[in-house]
């Protein structure tokens, strides 16, 4: 069965998503935190306090979505699972950080929590659409 345009152009559109989750995870890696404290100091005390195990769920969520893009774009049925582990990965990053530390109560529930709920939410439709595809054997 051939895809429809709509599924690359779909697929196309998640794996640049995942990209910019793979460049915002570098960027926050190597971040400068004394810089961030300057203008940010409730971001730079989340990130200081960050335990490596939860640097290394960051960087598999994002990287296991990515290669669900990929997978999804080369129509391999393992987007499904690559897409599910990134969604349990985003769940245990934002789990810690809105249960352990005080961000919501430093910025406030809307601005501590808005785009970590777009992320959320991207990552199930991305889960969601992989297992559709699969259901309807775009994806083999």
């Amino acid at each position: 069965m051939s895809a429809p345009r709509s599924f690359i152009v779909i697929a196309i559109l998640f794996l640049l998503w995942n990209l910019m989750g793979v460049a915002s995870f570098i960027m926050q890696y190597t971040m400068d935190i004394n810089e961030l404290a300057k203008t940010d100091p409730a971001g730079a005390k989340a990130f200081a306090s960050m335990p490596t195990w939860l640097w290394l769920v960051y960087a598999f969520a994002v990287l296991s979505g990515t290669a669900g893009a990929i997978a999804l774009l080369l129509r391999r049925r393992s987007a499904v699972p690559l897409f599910l582990l990134s969604l349990i990965a985003v769940v245990v990053q934002f789990g810690f950080v809105f249960l352990v530390t005080d961000l919501i109560a430093a910025k406030g529930i809307v601005v501590a929590t808005a785009f970590p709920i777009v992320i959320f939410v991207i990552a199930i439709i991305q889960w969601r659409y992989a297992t559709a595809q699969a259901t309807k054997g775009i994806i083999r």
